[in-house]
Protein backbone atom coordinates (compact mmCIF):
# COMPACT_ATOMS: atom_id res chain seq x y z
CA UNK A 1 0.00 0.00 0.00
CA UNK A 2 2.73 2.26 0.66
CA UNK A 3 5.91 2.91 -0.92
CA UNK A 4 9.47 2.62 1.00
CA UNK A 5 9.13 1.65 4.21
CA UNK A 6 11.90 2.18 7.27
CA UNK A 7 15.76 3.20 6.09
CA UNK A 8 17.28 1.81 9.30
CA UNK A 9 17.44 1.33 12.96
CA UNK A 10 19.95 2.85 15.41
CA UNK A 11 20.73 1.70 19.20
CA UNK A 12 21.71 4.51 21.41
CA UNK A 13 23.32 3.18 24.38
CA UNK A 14 22.96 4.30 28.20
CA UNK A 15 23.87 7.45 29.14
CA UNK A 16 26.33 8.21 31.89
CA UNK A 17 23.66 8.40 34.41
CA UNK A 18 22.36 5.05 34.29
CA UNK A 19 19.39 5.38 31.97
CA UNK A 20 17.85 3.09 29.94
CA UNK A 21 18.81 2.19 26.22
CA UNK A 22 16.11 3.04 23.69
CA UNK A 23 16.04 2.17 20.01
CA UNK A 24 15.15 5.00 17.44
CA UNK A 25 13.80 3.97 14.42
CA UNK A 26 14.31 5.89 11.05
CA UNK A 27 11.24 6.09 8.65
CA UNK A 28 10.37 7.58 5.36
CA UNK A 29 8.31 10.68 5.58
CA UNK A 30 6.02 9.85 3.18
CA UNK A 31 5.44 6.72 4.56
CA UNK A 32 4.36 7.98 7.65
CA UNK A 33 2.29 10.64 6.03
CA UNK A 34 0.75 8.15 4.07
CA UNK A 35 0.08 5.57 7.36
CA UNK A 36 -1.32 8.69 9.53
CA UNK A 37 -3.89 9.61 6.47
CA UNK A 38 -5.64 5.75 6.85
CA UNK A 39 -5.43 6.29 10.55
CA UNK A 40 -7.35 9.38 10.41
CA UNK A 41 -9.93 7.80 7.64
CA UNK A 42 -10.26 4.98 9.74
CA UNK A 43 -11.92 7.41 12.57
CA UNK A 44 -13.99 8.65 10.13
CA UNK A 45 -12.69 11.86 8.79
CA UNK A 46 -13.60 12.91 4.86
CA UNK A 47 -10.23 12.34 3.04
CA UNK A 48 -9.40 15.76 2.18
CA UNK A 49 -9.42 16.69 5.71
CA UNK A 50 -7.47 13.75 6.79
CA UNK A 51 -5.09 14.86 4.36
CA UNK A 52 -4.25 17.85 5.93
CA UNK A 53 -4.18 16.46 9.64
CA UNK A 54 -1.49 14.36 8.85
CA UNK A 55 0.47 16.85 6.69
CA UNK A 56 0.39 19.31 10.04
CA UNK A 57 1.88 16.04 11.91
CA UNK A 58 4.34 14.98 9.24
CA UNK A 59 5.42 18.96 9.08
CA UNK A 60 6.32 18.94 12.54
CA UNK A 61 8.03 15.73 12.34
CA UNK A 62 10.17 16.47 9.76
CA UNK A 63 10.85 20.45 11.58
CA UNK A 64 11.97 18.75 14.47
CA UNK A 65 9.43 19.44 16.53
CA UNK A 66 8.89 15.65 17.10
CA UNK A 67 6.59 15.85 20.48
CA UNK A 68 3.77 17.10 17.97
CA UNK A 69 3.93 15.21 15.19
CA UNK A 70 3.07 11.04 14.45
CA UNK A 71 3.97 10.78 18.43
CA UNK A 72 0.63 12.62 18.72
CA UNK A 73 -1.48 10.25 16.65
CA UNK A 74 -2.36 8.04 19.74
CA UNK A 75 -3.81 10.78 21.71
CA UNK A 76 -6.32 12.13 18.59
CA UNK A 77 -7.55 8.70 18.59
CA UNK A 78 -7.97 8.76 22.21
CA UNK A 79 -10.16 11.73 22.20
CA UNK A 80 -12.12 10.07 19.66
CA UNK A 81 -12.69 6.82 21.39
CA UNK A 82 -13.53 8.92 24.43
CA UNK A 83 -16.74 11.03 22.42
CA UNK A 84 -14.56 14.26 22.82
CA UNK A 85 -13.54 15.09 19.21
CA UNK A 86 -15.55 14.69 16.48
CA UNK A 87 -14.37 13.62 13.06
CA UNK A 88 -16.25 15.00 10.43
CA UNK A 89 -16.96 18.34 11.81
CA UNK A 90 -19.42 21.33 9.89
CA UNK A 91 -17.61 23.74 11.03
CA UNK A 92 -19.55 26.89 10.72
CA UNK A 93 -18.91 31.06 11.16
CA UNK A 94 -21.02 32.31 14.11
CA UNK A 95 -20.28 36.02 13.72
CA UNK A 96 -18.06 38.28 10.96
CA UNK A 97 -17.50 41.44 9.93
CA UNK A 98 -15.12 42.29 6.73
CA UNK A 99 -11.76 41.52 8.78
CA UNK A 100 -12.93 39.02 11.29
CA UNK A 101 -14.66 36.13 12.12
CA UNK A 102 -15.48 33.62 14.94
CA UNK A 103 -15.68 29.69 13.78
CA UNK A 104 -17.33 27.06 15.43
CA UNK A 105 -15.18 23.78 14.71
CA UNK A 106 -17.95 21.43 15.86
CA UNK A 107 -15.39 20.21 18.22
CA UNK A 108 -13.25 18.88 15.01
CA UNK A 109 -9.67 18.07 15.05
CA UNK A 110 -7.45 21.32 15.88
CA UNK A 111 -5.31 20.17 12.72
CA UNK A 112 -8.58 20.53 10.83
CA UNK A 113 -10.29 24.03 12.15
CA UNK A 114 -7.25 26.08 12.45
CA UNK A 115 -6.23 25.59 8.84
CA UNK A 116 -9.91 26.30 7.37
CA UNK A 117 -9.29 29.35 9.79
CA UNK A 118 -6.27 30.72 8.42
CA UNK A 119 -7.45 30.91 5.16
CA UNK A 120 -10.69 32.48 6.33
CA UNK A 121 -8.22 34.89 7.68
CA UNK A 122 -6.29 35.14 4.43
CA UNK A 123 -9.38 35.48 2.07
CA UNK A 124 -10.61 38.47 4.52
CA UNK A 125 -7.05 40.05 4.02
CA UNK A 126 -7.57 39.93 0.71
CA UNK A 127 -10.14 42.14 1.17
CA UNK A 128 -9.54 44.43 4.31
CA UNK A 129 -6.10 44.17 4.34
CA UNK A 130 -6.23 42.22 8.02
CA UNK A 131 -8.27 39.04 8.73
CA UNK A 132 -8.55 37.74 11.90
CA UNK A 133 -10.16 34.16 13.54
CA UNK A 134 -11.19 33.11 16.26
CA UNK A 135 -11.97 29.75 16.48
CA UNK A 136 -14.32 28.06 19.62
CA UNK A 137 -15.24 24.20 20.19
CA UNK A 138 -11.63 23.17 18.95
CA UNK A 139 -9.29 20.58 19.81
CA UNK A 140 -5.58 20.04 19.55
CA UNK A 141 -4.07 21.78 16.86
CA UNK A 142 -0.34 20.82 16.31
CA UNK A 143 2.02 22.97 16.26
CA UNK A 144 1.20 26.78 15.81
CA UNK A 145 3.80 27.31 12.73
CA UNK A 146 2.42 24.92 10.43
CA UNK A 147 -0.59 27.38 10.35
CA UNK A 148 1.13 30.64 10.42
CA UNK A 149 3.32 29.67 7.31
CA UNK A 150 0.13 29.15 5.54
CA UNK A 151 -0.27 33.34 5.01
CA UNK A 152 3.51 33.35 3.44
CA UNK A 153 2.49 32.29 -0.16
CA UNK A 154 0.10 34.95 -0.23
CA UNK A 155 2.81 37.80 0.63
CA UNK A 156 1.19 38.20 4.35
CA UNK A 157 2.43 37.44 7.84
CA UNK A 158 0.60 34.92 9.25
CA UNK A 159 -0.22 34.73 13.09
CA UNK A 160 -1.25 31.93 14.79
CA UNK A 161 -1.97 30.98 18.66
CA UNK A 162 -3.97 28.84 20.75
CA UNK A 163 -4.46 27.59 24.27
CA UNK A 164 -4.05 24.05 25.52
CA UNK A 165 -4.29 21.69 28.30
CA UNK A 166 -3.93 23.63 31.91
CA UNK A 167 -0.28 22.34 33.18
CA UNK A 168 1.34 25.63 33.99
CA UNK A 169 1.13 27.66 36.88
CA UNK A 170 1.39 31.33 36.63
CA UNK A 171 4.38 33.18 38.55
CA UNK A 172 4.06 33.25 42.30
CA UNK A 173 1.42 29.49 41.96
CA UNK A 174 1.42 25.99 42.22
CA UNK A 175 -2.16 26.20 40.61
CA UNK A 176 -2.59 24.53 36.97
CA UNK A 177 -4.13 27.72 35.35
CA UNK A 178 -2.84 27.82 31.96
CA UNK A 179 -1.50 26.30 28.89
CA UNK A 180 1.83 26.10 26.92
CA UNK A 181 -0.18 28.21 25.02
CA UNK A 182 2.31 28.71 21.48
CA UNK A 183 2.52 31.82 19.70
CA UNK A 184 3.90 31.48 16.01
CA UNK A 185 4.76 34.31 13.68
CA UNK A 186 5.98 33.64 9.76
CA UNK A 187 7.02 36.71 7.79
CA UNK A 188 7.81 36.23 4.03
CA UNK A 189 11.40 37.60 2.42
CA UNK A 190 12.49 37.97 -0.86
CA UNK A 191 15.57 35.37 -1.83
CA UNK A 192 15.89 34.55 2.11
CA UNK A 193 13.82 31.74 3.88
CA UNK A 194 10.82 33.46 5.48
CA UNK A 195 11.07 34.33 9.32
CA UNK A 196 8.93 32.04 11.19
CA UNK A 197 8.62 32.20 14.68
CA UNK A 198 6.76 28.91 16.49
CA UNK A 199 7.82 28.82 20.37
CA UNK A 200 5.44 27.93 23.43
CA UNK A 201 4.46 30.46 26.28
CA UNK A 202 6.34 28.24 28.57
CA UNK A 203 10.19 27.33 29.36
CA UNK A 204 9.37 23.96 27.59
CA UNK A 205 6.46 22.32 25.79
CA UNK A 206 4.97 19.59 27.57
CA UNK A 207 5.36 16.85 24.32
CA UNK A 208 9.44 17.76 25.54
CA UNK A 209 8.86 16.08 28.80
CA UNK A 210 7.06 13.03 26.85
CA UNK A 211 9.86 12.65 25.09
CA UNK A 212 12.05 12.73 27.99
CA UNK A 213 10.20 10.10 29.83
CA UNK A 214 10.36 7.51 26.51
CA UNK A 215 14.04 8.13 27.26
CA UNK A 216 14.17 7.86 30.96
CA UNK A 217 15.89 11.15 31.63
CA UNK A 218 15.54 13.98 33.94
CA UNK A 219 14.24 17.00 33.22
CA UNK A 220 16.22 20.08 33.22
CA UNK A 221 15.95 22.15 36.33
CA UNK A 222 13.75 25.51 35.70
CA UNK A 223 10.86 23.21 33.27
CA UNK A 224 8.69 22.58 36.11
CA UNK A 225 7.60 22.12 39.96
CA UNK A 226 6.38 19.20 42.38
CA UNK A 227 3.04 19.62 43.34
CA UNK A 228 4.04 22.16 46.59
CA UNK A 229 5.82 24.49 44.08
CA UNK A 230 9.33 23.38 44.87
CA UNK A 231 11.72 23.18 41.87
CA UNK A 232 12.34 19.35 40.48
CA UNK A 233 14.15 17.91 37.81
CA UNK A 234 11.50 14.25 37.53
CA UNK A 235 10.35 14.59 34.04
CA UNK A 236 6.92 12.86 35.64
CA UNK A 237 6.34 15.60 37.97
CA UNK A 238 2.84 16.95 36.31
CA UNK A 239 1.62 13.04 36.47
CA UNK A 240 2.29 13.16 40.17
CA UNK A 241 0.45 16.95 40.40
CA UNK A 242 3.14 19.21 39.41
CA UNK A 243 3.12 21.59 36.51
CA UNK A 244 5.17 23.40 34.29
CA UNK A 245 6.35 26.88 34.43
CA UNK A 246 6.10 29.74 32.33
CA UNK A 247 8.57 30.91 29.41
CA UNK A 248 11.73 32.36 31.96
CA UNK A 249 11.10 29.80 34.69
CA UNK A 250 11.39 31.64 38.10
CA UNK A 251 10.89 35.33 38.90
CA UNK A 252 13.70 36.24 38.85
CA UNK A 253 14.32 34.59 35.87
CA UNK A 254 11.40 36.55 33.91
CA UNK A 255 8.98 33.81 34.58
CA UNK A 256 6.01 36.64 35.01
CA UNK A 257 6.90 37.51 30.95
CA UNK A 258 6.10 34.22 30.16
CA UNK A 259 3.48 34.14 32.21
CA UNK A 260 2.34 37.43 30.80
CA UNK A 261 2.38 35.96 26.99
CA UNK A 262 0.71 32.70 27.93
CA UNK A 263 -1.97 34.88 29.86
CA UNK A 264 -2.50 37.07 26.65
CA UNK A 265 -2.71 33.63 24.05
CA UNK A 266 -5.32 32.56 26.34
CA UNK A 267 -7.54 35.44 26.26
CA UNK A 268 -7.07 36.11 22.72
CA UNK A 269 -7.22 32.48 21.66
CA UNK A 270 -10.70 31.49 24.38
CA UNK A 271 -12.39 34.79 25.65
CA UNK A 272 -12.48 36.29 22.77
CA UNK A 273 -13.69 33.35 20.74
CA UNK A 274 -16.26 31.86 23.27
CA UNK A 275 -13.89 28.14 24.18
CA UNK A 276 -12.59 27.59 27.51
CA UNK A 277 -10.12 29.27 29.19
CA UNK A 278 -7.85 28.64 31.72
CA UNK A 279 -8.24 25.17 34.17
CA UNK A 280 -11.64 24.87 32.38
CA UNK A 281 -9.80 23.85 29.34
CA UNK A 282 -10.31 20.52 28.04
CA UNK A 283 -6.75 18.59 28.28
CA UNK A 284 -5.27 16.97 25.60
CA UNK A 285 -3.31 14.68 28.05
CA UNK A 286 -4.56 11.52 29.23
CA UNK A 287 -3.56 11.91 32.54
CA UNK A 288 -5.81 14.63 33.44
CA UNK A 289 -10.03 13.98 33.27
CA UNK A 290 -12.35 17.33 31.54
CA UNK A 291 -13.43 19.81 33.65
CA UNK A 292 -17.27 19.14 35.10
CA UNK A 293 -18.01 22.62 34.56
CA UNK A 294 -17.28 24.43 31.51
CA UNK A 295 -16.87 28.46 30.91
CA UNK A 296 -16.65 28.05 27.35
CA UNK A 297 -16.97 25.39 23.92
CA UNK A 298 -14.00 22.96 23.60
CA UNK A 299 -10.15 24.36 22.84
CA UNK A 300 -9.66 27.86 21.20
CA UNK A 301 -7.30 29.16 18.28
CA UNK A 302 -6.55 32.88 17.11
CA UNK A 303 -5.52 33.23 13.05
CA UNK A 304 -4.41 36.31 11.74
CA UNK A 305 -3.48 37.40 8.34
CA UNK A 306 -1.87 40.40 7.24
CA UNK A 307 -1.07 41.94 4.05
CA UNK A 308 2.07 43.53 3.55
CA UNK A 309 0.78 45.73 0.65
CA UNK A 310 -1.87 47.18 2.89
CA UNK A 311 1.08 49.11 4.22
CA UNK A 312 3.52 49.26 2.07
CA UNK A 313 5.13 47.62 -1.36
CA UNK A 314 5.32 43.70 -0.59
CA UNK A 315 8.58 43.94 -2.95
CA UNK A 316 10.56 46.75 -0.84
CA UNK A 317 9.15 45.04 2.50
CA UNK A 318 10.68 41.86 1.29
CA UNK A 319 13.47 43.26 0.36
CA UNK A 320 14.05 45.04 3.31
CA UNK A 321 13.48 41.42 4.73
CA UNK A 322 16.08 40.06 2.94
CA UNK A 323 18.28 42.93 4.54
CA UNK A 324 17.44 42.12 8.13
CA UNK A 325 18.24 38.64 8.15
CA UNK A 326 21.32 38.86 6.00
CA UNK A 327 22.14 41.45 8.90
CA UNK A 328 21.52 39.49 12.09
CA UNK A 329 23.07 36.20 10.05
CA UNK A 330 26.20 37.60 9.93
CA UNK A 331 26.50 39.07 13.55
CA UNK A 332 29.57 38.15 14.84
CA UNK A 333 29.35 34.88 16.93
CA UNK A 334 29.92 34.60 20.64
CA UNK A 335 33.08 32.74 22.07
CA UNK A 336 32.34 29.25 21.00
CA UNK A 337 29.33 29.62 18.81
CA UNK A 338 30.04 29.01 14.49
CA UNK A 339 26.75 31.47 13.35
CA UNK A 340 23.73 32.96 14.21
CA UNK A 341 20.59 31.70 13.48
CA UNK A 342 17.32 33.58 12.82
CA UNK A 343 14.02 31.66 13.28
CA UNK A 344 13.06 29.56 11.36
CA UNK A 345 16.46 28.41 10.50
CA UNK A 346 17.17 24.60 12.53
CA UNK A 347 13.79 23.89 11.28
CA UNK A 348 14.10 24.82 7.40
CA UNK A 349 17.38 22.41 7.53
CA UNK A 350 16.12 19.75 9.69
CA UNK A 351 13.58 19.74 7.28
CA UNK A 352 16.46 19.31 4.08
CA UNK A 353 17.90 16.60 6.28
CA UNK A 354 14.81 14.73 7.33
CA UNK A 355 13.41 14.56 3.54
CA UNK A 356 16.38 13.07 2.43
CA UNK A 357 17.45 10.69 5.23
CA UNK A 358 14.33 9.74 7.33
CA UNK A 359 12.23 11.02 10.71
CA UNK A 360 13.29 9.21 14.00
CA UNK A 361 11.08 7.68 15.95
CA UNK A 362 11.33 6.10 19.42
CA UNK A 363 10.38 2.66 20.15
CA UNK A 364 7.57 3.18 22.24
CA UNK A 365 6.30 5.60 19.88
CA UNK A 366 6.57 2.83 16.90
CA UNK A 367 4.69 0.47 19.31
CA UNK A 368 2.15 2.87 19.98
CA UNK A 369 1.53 3.12 15.75
CA UNK A 370 1.51 -0.35 15.53
CA UNK A 371 -1.09 -0.88 18.18
CA UNK A 372 -3.04 1.09 16.23
CA UNK A 373 -2.55 -0.64 13.04
CA UNK A 374 -4.19 -3.61 14.69
CA UNK A 375 -7.41 -1.60 16.22
CA UNK A 376 -7.95 -0.54 12.93
CA UNK A 377 -6.78 -3.45 10.70
CA UNK A 378 -4.36 -1.46 8.92
CA UNK A 379 -0.69 -2.78 7.81
CA UNK A 380 2.15 -0.77 9.91
CA UNK A 381 5.91 -2.26 9.01
CA UNK A 382 8.99 -1.34 11.25
CA UNK A 383 11.32 -3.62 9.53
CA UNK A 384 13.32 -1.83 7.09
CA UNK A 385 14.33 -5.49 4.58
CA UNK A 386 10.13 -5.20 3.82
CA UNK A 387 10.03 -2.38 1.05
CA UNK A 388 6.60 -3.68 -0.58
Amino acid sequence: MFADRTFSRTNYPADNHGHKDFKMIIFNSEYLKEYTIQVFVKMGCPLEQAKIAADCLNQADLRGVDSHGVARLCGYVRLWELKRLNATPEMKIMHETPSTAVLDGDLGLGLVTAPHAMQIAVEKAKIAGTGWVAVQNSNHYGIAGYHAMMALENDMIGISMTNASPLVSPTFSKSRFLGTNPIAVAIPALTQPPFVIDMATTTVANGKLEVLQRKGLDAPLGWTQDKDGNPTTDAYSLKKGGSMLPLGGDREHGGHKGYCLGAMVDIFSAVLSGANYGPWVPPFVSFLDPPKNQVGKGIGHFLGAIRIDAFRSAEDFKKDMDNWIETFRNAEPSAGQERVLIPGDPERELTIERQKNGIPLHEQVVADLKDLATRFGLNFNENPENKN
